[in-house]
């Protein structure tokens, strides 16, 4: 099984960024996908999920309004569209699943999936 994170860049604050994390190697029905992100010298922190199945969303406060998680069940992709952002939200992003209905944020270490980070970098 792989994720692979991809679309991370450099951008000005205000501006926008889509990322992609590509899943592969199994089916996803049943699972729970999200993005975390981790900044320099900080912990990881959980930004948003998706429910594969009934399309169920959480985000954490900072980016609501701001960013929209979303999935192709025929591309078997998750995407984090991320509009207005501030230097705040400059961090490595990293995609996961876990299977069940947990919140995402409180898997911790019991992950099933990550994928590799992507570099966001928000400049102001």
């Amino acid at each position: 099984v792989q994720l692979q994170a991809s679309g991370g860049g450099l951008v000005q604050a205000g501006g926008s960024l889509r990322l992609s994390c590509a899943a592969s190697g199994r089916t996803f029905s049943g699972y729970v996908m999200g993005w975390f992100r981790q900044a320099p010298g900080k912990e990881r922190e959980f930004v948003a999920s998706i429910s594969w199945n009934a399309g169920r969303r959480y985000y954490r406060d900072s980016v609501k309004g701001r960013f929209t998680i979303s999935r192709d069940k025929e591309k078997n992709t998750v995407y984090l569209e991320m509009n207005n952002l501030k230097p705040e939200d400059t961090a490595v992003y990293s995609c996961a699943a876990n299977y069940g209905s947990r919140h995402l944020g409180d898997v911790g270490d019991d992950m099933d999936y990550w994928g590799k980070g992507t570099q966001v970098t928000v400049s102001s």
